[in-house]
């Protein structure tokens, strides 16, 4: 048995057992005596193995001077994931390195029954692994108490605060005792990292390895340019040339992960899919395929690519980009875990390769600029793997060996092998034809694009009537011809045609790509040129050149005057727009009035004399009281005036009749004042009638009103 220095005896027997002969760089960093006890901020390579190393940073703060744990009780450590597979493979991580120990270690993650969880805590724990947010729960309902807390492990930390869960971290921090040992384990430390171990840690120890910034020796980072519409295809390729036992393909989003799903699951790959939308027992299924073989490939957004363990996973694909450089280091360190080897492979469009340049340069990581595998190189691989398999060289048995015997008395060797080759094909999706993409290496290795020689024009079918511009034109050329922005020329825009300069070495793959129908788009067409073509002569409006000054419009029917214009006091008798020499009289001082000299129209004044005279010549209309404008009568009732008159006379022989009679015998030229006290009277008289009213339909009963004696 092999004995670890400074390893507990238990954890040392348990990776013994493991097949472990030798610890990784970050796992001896963190048995040095001066990490024992204390707080620590360990940034280390992918697949390096932290979760063992904090397994056996944390046992002896844990065990103490005892070999095994006593019986279980309130939770002793706190190891927080920032994804459920991430807690749970950490769960089985240390299942194994605390077997001999006797610990008892329970999962808190969401998407599980909680009341499981809430009876497996009851029953007494050692360690609790889980997520910030199930974690957080399970305080705040009491089912977690953190009073005898010693050890709190933050795993992935940079990860949990990209996902937005900082608040939780500082809730499961604040309500951990003070005097628990706090250690953050991470592949990179950013400055929000940096933060939070100031806040929460005490005197916390900086643990870098010597290869932190060094790239991963294991893996071989591989990019490869194609057309932008031939990604997919590019995918299906490098799985049938590597034919991988495990592969992870990433995604951006979960839409693309359903799609490129359905696209290999058609080609005939045995694949299953892994994003945030699953829920737990699918994505728990979807892993356990991988590990049992059942599957071989994995489409999977970033929620895939935080400490996910595969066993013989050799192949990574980034079906898209990564975001930054430390999405690419955590996706690729999915595969050249523990000492095996692997390939990451970045899916580079032609319109995205700097970015891609730039993402490799922020990443510390030199990779190779190759092209997609062709259709020949995986048949080429094929036969390979056919001459390298170990079955062709095992001694046979006496049963083989009578039926190869048998099998070659009826057939040809010739025969037997074509069969055999056309058995394994049979069994393997078929290789895609890609679209020739160039030599890209050198041309990323040039200057900046000089002016092109002997350069090839094309005449395209938009112009300026159609709104064309050089900001839509040159990506849609670029994605419709397989061709970069660097081998377009000159892109010249007329009325009705534009056209473009392409360097002589593209013209073949530019007419290749258009096809027999030569468009770039539904209703772009395009021609080729021969020489430098001249600018078209653009239509004229002839209206627009027949027109005649504004100063020279006149209006029909109007004898205005032109302005006079003023030069030294002196006219010249003619008219002009505007005069030489002319200038504005100075305006007034302050406090006095600008004076303007008025010269009427004759014509207008007219108009307003003719006017006058002819209403003076119609006889003035006395309007008579009560009487209307349009003067309607009604039959054998007079004027409307009269009847209005007649009805709201008063009949009671109240002083109102006599003031009637007297009104009534004045003169008409003159409108009596409104008495604002009939008014009112009136008013309230009509709406105490209509309260009274009966509408009942029978006959009304005539009351009459109480007269008012005196007192």
């Amino acid at each position: 048995m092999i004995n670890f220095e400074g390893v507990a005896p238990a954890l040392s027997q348990a990776l013994d057992k493991r097949g472990y002969t030798e610890l990784t760089p970050v796992q001896l960093a963190v048995l040095t005596p001066e990490l024992r006890d204390v707080d620590a901020l360990v940034s280390a390579q992918t697949g390096s193995g932290k979760t063992v190393a904090f397994g056996m940073s944390i046992a002896p703060t844990l065990l103490g001077s005892d070999e095994k744990f006593g019986r279980g009780g309130r939770a002793m450590a706190l190891v927080v994931a920032p994804t459920r597979e991430l807690a749970l493979q950490v769960k089985r991580e240390l299942e194994w390195l605390f077997e001999l120990t006797g610990a008892k270690i329970a999962s808190c993650v969401g998407g599980m029954d909680m009341r499981t969880e809430r009876r497996a805590l009851q029953q007494g724990v050692h360690i609790v692994v889980g997520t910030p947010g199930r974690l957080r729960d399970h305080i705040e309902r009491g089912s977690l108490e953190l009073t005898k807390i010693k050890a709190v492990v933050l795993d992935e930390a940079d990860e949990m605060l990209d996902l937005g869960f900082r608040d939780d971290l500082e809730y499961i921090l604040g309500a951990s005792p003070s005097s628990r040992r706090t250690l953050m384990f991470s592949a990179t430390v950013p400055r929000s990292i940096a933060s939070l171990a100031k806040r929460y840690q005490r005197d916390a120890i900086r643990v870098e390895t010597t290869s932190e910034r060094e790239q991963h020796i294991d893996i071989d980072y591989q990019s490869l340019t194609v057309a932008p519409n031939d990604r997919e295809n590019a995918i299906i390729n490098l799985l049938r040339f590597h034919e991988a036992k495990n592969t992870l393909v990433f995604c951006a989003t979960r839409a693309t992960v359903n799609h490129m799903t359905s696209r290999l699951n058609n080609r005939g790959f045995s694949v299953v899919a892994l994003s945030g939308e699953l829920s737990q027992n699918e994505r728990t299924h979807a892993l356990q395929a991988m590990r049992d073989g059942r599957a071989r490939v994995c489409v999977a957004t970033d929620v895939a690519a935080r400490g996910i363990d595969l066993p013989n996973l050799d192949l990574v694909i980034h079906a898209d980009t990564p975001r930054n450089s430390e999405a690419l280091l955590h996706r690729s360190g999915r595969t050249g875990r523990a000492g095996r080897k692997g390939v990451s492979a970045l899916i580079v469009p032609h319109n995205a390769r700097r970015k891609a340049e730039r993402l490799l340069s922020n990443a510390n990581i030199n990779a190779t600029w190759i092209k997609p595998p062709s259709v020949d190189d995986i048949e080429k691989r094929d036969r390979e793997r056919i001459f390298e398999d170990p079955s062709l060289v095992e001694p046979l048995n006496d049963v083989e060996k009578a039926f190869a015997e048998d099998l070659l008395g009826r057939h040809s060797a010739e025969q037997i092998a074509a069969a055999f080759f056309r058995r394994v094909q049979s069994d393997n999706p078929a290789p895609e034809e890609l679209i020739e993409t160039g030599p890209y290496k050198e041309e990323a290795k040039k200057p900046r694009r000089e002016d092109f020689k002997n350069g090839v024009w094309f005449l395209l079918s938009v112009g300026r009537k159609d709104q064309a511009e050089a900001r839509w034109l040159l990506p849609m050329l670029c994605r419709a011809g397989h061709i970069t922005k660097n081998e377009i020329g000159a892109i010249r825009i007329h009325q009705t045609e534009t056209h473009v300069e392409l360097e002589p070495g593209c013209v073949d793959k530019f007419l290749e790509a258009l096809g027999p129908s030569c468009k770039v788009e539904k209703n772009v067409g395009v021609t080729r040129l021969k020489g430098i073509p001249e600018a078209p002569k653009e239509p004229f409006n002839r209206l627009r050149r027949d027109k005649k000054p504004y100063i020279e419009k006149r209006s029909e029917g109007r004898d205005k005057p032109a302005y006079k214009g003023k030069s030294n006091g002196k006219s010249n008798g003619k008219s002009y727009g505007r005069v030489e020499g002319y200038k504005p009289e100075a305006g007034p001082k302050f406090g006095q009035k600008k004076k303007f000299d008025h010269k009427s129209d004759t014509r207008s004044e007219e108009r307003k004399l003719e006017s006058r005279s002819s209403n003076s010549d119609r006889p003035k209309y006395e309007k008579k009281m009560g009487e209307r404008s349009e003067g309607r009568k009604t039959e054998g009732r007079g004027t409307f005036g009269e009847k209005q008159k007649f009805e709201n006379k008063p009949r009671d022989g109240s002083p109102l009749e006599h003031a009637w009679e007297k009104g009534d015998n004045q003169s008409s030229d003159k409108k009596p004042k409104k008495n604002k006290k009939s008014k009112k009277a009136r008013f309230e008289g009509l709406v105490a009638k209509s309260r009274s009213a009966d509408r009942s339909g029978a006959a009304p009963l005539k009351r009459n009103k109480p007269s008012k004696g005196p007192k």
